[in-house]
């Protein structure tokens, strides 16, 4: 008699064998038994004929929900929307779901081929049927099959493991399409030997998608000063379809306490309430992958961006700011950007205080025979990195995505659930007694539901064993040393779209910030005793503000980028917009000379020191150059520019405005001028006098002349 003892582990009861109670032989000559079994088994079924790739009708069966995991009690239940996608009638028909029972997936390639479509497993295991009515073209209906757990063909399942399920939507006696998903089986209730259960760890990152910029805060810095560093952080707020989000994420962190949080600090800081979370990632999830791959340090900061702005110190004292805890602590990782976690990537993160990385894409080796826990170590010029690195099959399926376009049941959130499950069981299976943690990351953007959706069904996977980033950062790496470096990506993964679009973003960072730097250093005045504190800090609350902006445009938030971008050269533009010259009334001239006022306001809150240029298009009618003003604070200041005639005419003059090194800034304005010129002295009245007496003497010279002999 073998005697088990029951744990409860992740919300589902595993049975273990009890110490020494079933000896290596027995259980060696039990799944050898098995094994023989199911090939008989499958020796019996004749291969079903398979229609050519062009021959399979178009998908007209969409998983919405069904069993992944099934146990002794938990029956399957499948609902489904049958749409007609043809352009005639199809008449009332039927859709059925079946299963094989006894079928053992022998390879990945096996698992995949079903998955498309292309693998010859009979299912004549019927679990369930529907009535599908009468659909119009473009018409859809949704069904449900529901059986209990003692149907037949539920009760034949004798092995744990995933089994193939085909969807079959017929009308009129003909087949018009094939859907291909999978059921998995655990062990309970089953009279198989336990395996040990195989160690994975998901990974939510917590970060906003939709970062905007807080005009009203942005108008209360430029025009008034003074914002506390914690105000100032709030600056970039995270869009309401986030704040909506996070609540329902929150409820799928409580439910589920292993599913392990790695937040971005800038977005902890923005709550009101920060989440509890397991770690966090680099400041605005800042992409260092393109950093490295773009090889270009002064791009960044002209861009008003250095390293200090994103490294891990940095990340600690954002996560301290969010929490208004100057002493608390927590582990820092480096999320993966949109390039490679190359040699040089990898040792900039470690020169940034970065120990850890997390590899979401393009890192695992694509000719692995078995699956490997995922953690490497790199050796660099700066020291040794861990890198946790997502399993890539299982990874993208969490995030929503096929393993091929032709996997047919993969085409919504619970058919890749199912998938999802079904991968991690063959996995289990491929090397039962080998020890692995496998790393599973999840999307930004990920759903609420699915995640609770697939952290339920991983919790009661009988071979699966939730565990924390701690466990997997202690566990024995799969590759290290020369092994490892060799194993590295060689090419920057940054494409060319990728490369000119980060170029645009930083050409257009970079003229933001020097507005910034501009009117800080050529336009505000020079603090005074009274002023040159406030002055001071204001200063440095624009650069930082334009450095927050510039984080989230240059992060991983792409949909973010835009907003940041505008963002940043609004701030710019308020600026110099609070600088204005107020619009002049129209001047007539009746002397030679006139004066011209020009009134200049400030509506910032300290000082500004410009200059004010005027000039006309006329020769006859001008006005003096420049005049430079002080405009204090909330206030106004008027120049005047002496207005010179020479006639009678119009001008216009135009007047702008220039910051102390000549370089023009903000709107101009235009006044006209008008000039009717008249005697009004002495000296006018005895140069006409003079003109007419010339005139006169003139005259009588000509009548009064000798003529010469030969006239």
């Amino acid at each position: 008699m073998v005697v088990r003892k029951e744990t409860q582990q992740t919300g589902a009861t595993v049975n273990h064998s009890a110490p020494r109670s079933v000896s290596r032989g027995v259980r060696a000559v039990s799944m050898i038994l098995a094994m023989a079994l199911t090939m008989a088994l499958m020796l019996l079924y004749t291969p079903a004929p398979h229609a050519e790739a062009d021959e399979t009708p178009t998908t007209m069966v969409s998983i919405d929900s069904s069993t992944a995991v099934l146990t002794d009690t938990s029956g399957y239940h499948l609902q489904a929307t049958v749409t007609n996608t043809t352009d005639q009638t199809v008449p009332a028909g039927t859709l059925s779901v079946a299963v094989n029972a006894f079928y053992t997936f022998v390879s990945r390639n096996d698992i995949q081929e079903w998955a498309e479509g292309t693998g010859r497993i009979p299912t004549s295991n019927t679990i369930g049927q529907a009535d599908v009515p009468e659909l119009q073209p473009g018409a859809s209906t949704k069904v449900s099959i529901d059986a209990d757990a003692n149907q037949q063909s539920l009760t034949a399942i004798n092995s744990w493991g995933p089994k193939p399920v085909e969807l079959d939507y017929t009308a009129n006696g003909e087949e018009l399409s094939t859907t291909h998903t999978f059921v998995t089986r655990t062990t309970d209730g089953l009279d198989t030997p336990s395996t040990p259960a195989m160690n994975i760890t998901v990974v939510q990152p917590l970060a906003a998608s939709g970062w905007t910029t807080d005009v009203d805060l942005m108008n209360e810095l430029v025009g008034k000063g003074g914002l506390t560093s914690h105000k100032l952080s709030k600056l970039t707020v995270p869009s309401e379809n986030d704040n909506t989000r996070l609540k329902s994420l929150e409820q799928v962190f409580g439910k589920h306490d292993k599913l392990q949080v790695i937040a971005d600090p800038t977005y902890l800081q923005a709550m009101t309430m920060p989440t509890q979370v397991d770690g966090i990632t680099q400041p605005a999830l800042f992409d260092m992958t393109a950093y490295t791959a773009y090889d270009d340090g002064r791009a960044y900061a002209n861009a008003n961006i250095a390293t200090s702005d994103w490294k891990s110190s940095k990340a600690i004292t954002t996560y301290r700011s969010a929490l208004g805890d100057s002493s608390a602590k927590t582990r820092t990782y480096a999320w993966q950007g949109a390039g490679n976690w190359t040699m040089k990537a990898l040792t900039e993160a470690k020169r940034q205080g970065y120990g850890t990385v997390i590899a979401t894409h393009d890192f695992e080796g694509s000719d692995q025979s078995t699956v490997e826990t995922g953690k490497t170590t790199v050796s660099t010029e700066a020291g040794e990195v861990t890198v946790l690195t997502a399993q890539s099959t299982l990874s993208n399926l969490a995030q929503g995505k096929a393993t091929s376009d032709d996997a047919d049941g993969e085409g919504s959130d619970a058919g890749r659930l199912a998938r999802f499950i079904a991968q991690s069981a063959f996995y289990q299976m491929e090397q039962p007694y080998a020890e692995r943690n496998l790393l599973v990351c999840l999307g930004t953007d990920s759903n609420p539901s699915d995640v609770d959706a697939l952290m339920s069904a991983i919790e009661q996977s009988s071979w699966l064993n939730l565990t924390d980033l701690n466990t997997l950062g202690k566990a024995s790496a799969s590759h290290s040393g020369d092994e490892a470096a060799a194993a590295l990506p060689q090419d920057s993964g940054l494409s060319d779209a990728r490369r000119s679009s980060l170029q645009q973003t930083l050409s257009a960072l970079t003229e933001s910030a020097k507005g910034i730097d501009r009117f800080n250093s050529f336009i505000l005045a020079e603090p005074t005793e009274k002023s040159s504190s406030g002055s001071t800090t204001w200063r440095k609350q624009l650069v930082s503000a334009h450095n927050l902006l510039s984080l989230h445009a240059l992060g991983n938030e792409a949909s973010s980028g835009s907003t940041m971008l505008e963002g940043a050269s609004q701030l710019s533009s308020l600026l110099f917009n609070g600088i204005a010259i107020t619009p002049t009334e129209n001047v007539n001239v009746v002397s030679e000379t006139a004066k011209m006022p020009v009134t200049i306001s400030n509506n910032h809150p300290y000082p500004v020191t410009v200059k004010v240029s005027s000039l006309t298009d006329s020769m006859q009618i001008v006005t003096s150059r420049f005049d430079t003003v002080e405009v204090p604070a909330h206030g106004e200041a008027q120049v005047a520019f002496t207005i010179r005639v020479s006639t009678s005419g119009d001008a216009d003059a135009t007047i702008a405005l220039f910051d102390r090194q000549g370089t023009t800034f903000g709107a101009t304005q235009t006044t006209h001028i008008t000039s009717a010129l008249q005697i009004s002295d002495k000296s006018g009245f005895v140069i006409i006098g003079f003109a007419v007496l010339l005139g006169i003497v003139g005259l009588w010279r000509q009548f009064n002349r000798k003529k010469d002999p030969d006239e």
